[in-house]
């Protein structure tokens, strides 16, 4: 959509409040959004206050404190989430009118450089188009309480303000818990719907008919890839790692890196232990150790977050599990979508099909923002080495590479996908970046570029599907926010079978 499709901005009284009201709620309640509860409640915040006709004076510091819930010490110069979420908002309202939005006739825009929302009319659009074709009045209001009253005029208490995942006091009763209770049912509520969709499918049409009964709308590009990547499996699997910790009697964790693991809560061997940890020395004055793999990191359980919600919304049932429980049965009957890096998820160590980019750690004993991505046969503009980037000054996170593998699986009817970064908010970057219509546009394009474009829904997905890897740069900002991601490059996977060939032997994760 260009700026010459869009008409000047409209009088006010050409949009009439309950209009614009009613925009909102679509957006609010698109799939596009669905996944995101704090740019929902951004843009409640702005629109709400352009309905009052106050969002002019908007400022950093009212939005923090209003929006976000930061305390009245909020400072915009160190703590940048206005700036960062102003930003993805305005990807994501983009994205939404590319797509679900697009024969919308109320435009929503906020404009660069400024903290408030606008509302004009399309001149791309019939003239009498109906503005309210769709009901929205049995959609919950999120600026609505249990009682029915709004927390629109209401002064924010500083004493349910809750600035960081440290502050306990009054956090259970803010109104950004409140409201992510009211989308978290609403995604339960739609999970199920989704699943109760794919079993009627089922029960109606032979699974022989491939991807077109749950592509839904071949004009989406993210639903027409996975379609095309999952083929008839109805019930993929998402596996995210479980590194295995060695735990002491006060709650203090040492890595354990290799060697035979027993199941949670058992003892450690001593011997074993100092062995195989990190730090040796550190391990052997802990006491009695335990293991311990409860542990993930953020970004890969926002990832598997994210294609939950789009597997739910093509009306797939995909199974969630560790990648220790990964068994011979699930990669002969299921595609499996790896999540993380081989560092920390031992079924991508194992199953990761050997290409032109593979991770590199030149230190096992010290992991941490150390490791890389090598590239073996470097293109034009392309490194034969990428790894995590710091600020030279906090030597904070600033930038982080992740890797996408689209590989065959060990039966010609399934696949097998890793995304993984050498950081954790890596491997969420690269995740929405697969799940957008930016990044699948983006990779799309790129493949056709190399000879290998996507099958376009009319053909078997294992007869067209090509085998590749890609490498993501993820922006981050503050360390461990995923502000914007983008391609870096894109190469063939070489014709050969899968390392997982052999499911009966070590190919599959070693069960503990």
């Amino acid at each position: 959509m260009t700026n010459s499709q869009l008409a000047p901005a409209t009088k006010p009284e050409e949009l009439t409040i309950e209009q614009i009201r009613q925009q909102l709620q679509r957006i609010l309640h698109s799939n596009t959004l669905r996944n995101a509860l704090t740019l929902q409640q951004l843009l409640q915040f702005l629109g709400t206050r352009a309905i009052e006709g106050n969002s002019e004076v908007l400022k950093e510091y009212t939005i923090g404190v209003g929006a976000f819930g930061r305390k009245p010490d909020f400072d915009p110069k160190t703590d940048t989430i206005v700036r960062v979420q102003t930003h993805r908002l305005r990807q994501k309202i983009k994205e939404y009118y590319q797509d679900e939005g697009v024969h919308d006739l109320v435009l929503v825009e906020i404009p660069r450089g400024h903290y408030h929302a606008t509302f004009r009319l399309r001149a791309d659009l019939p003239e009498h188009q109906e503005l309210d074709g769709d009901d929205l009045s049995a959609v919950p209001d999120l600026e609505t309480n249990a009682n029915g009253s709004s927390f629109t005029d209401e002064p924010v208490d500083p004493k349910l303000v809750n600035d960081s995942a440290g502050s306990h006091a009054g956090r259970y009763f803010s109104r950004p818990i409140i409201v992510a209770v009211g989308l978290l049912l609403t995604l339960v509520i739609g999970y199920f719907a989704g699943s109760y969709q794919a079993h009627i499918a089922i029960a109606g049409d032979s699974l022989a008919s491939g991807t077109s009964r749950f592509a839904h709308n071949q004009a989406d590009p993210v639903k027409m890839f996975w379609a095309n990547f999952l083929g008839n499996d109805r019930a993929p699997i998402i596996a995210y790692p479980n590194a295995v910790f060695l735990l002491d009697d006060s709650n203090d964790l040492f890595r354990f890196r290799q060697g035979a693991s027993d199941n949670r809560g058992a003892r450690v061997d001593p011997h074993l232990a100092r062995e195989f940890a990190s730090n040796p020395a550190l391990v052997a004055t802990a006491g009695q150790l335990y293991y311990e793999d409860g542990y993930t990191g953020t970004g890969e359980l926002e990832g598997v977050a994210v294609l939950s919600t789009l597997f739910a919304q093509m009306g797939l049932k995909p199974t969630v599990k560790t990648s220790r429980n990964i068994t011979p049965d699930d990669l002969q009957q299921h595609t499996v979508i790896l999540l993380g890096s081989p560092f920390q998820n031992i079924a991508v160590a194992q199953l990761l099909a050997p290409g032109d980019f593979a991770f590199q750690n030149p230190d096992s004993r010290r992991e941490q923002w150390r490791a890389q991505i090598v590239n073996a046969h470097p293109a034009l503009n392309e490194s034969s080495a990428y790894h995590t980037e710091r600020d030279l000054d906090t030597q904070m996170l600033t930038r982080d590479y992740s890797l996408i593998s689209v590989q065959p699986g060990v039966v010609a009817e399934r696949n097998i996908a890793v995304l993984g970064g050498l950081d954790t908010k890596g491997t969420e970057g690269v995740t929405r970046f697969i799940t957008s219509r930016s990044g699948v546009e983006q990779l799309s394009a790129a493949l056709a570029a190399k000879g290998l474009s996507l099958p376009d829904g009319r053909s078997a997905p294992r007869d067209g599907m090509p085998r590749f890897q890609a490498l993501v740069l993820v922006h981050l900002e503050k360390g461990d926010q995923v502000l914007s991601t983008e391609l870096a490059a894109v190469h063939a996977l070489p014709p050969k079978k899968s390392p997982a060939t052999n499911v009966e032997g070590s190919s599959t994760p070693a069960n503990k």
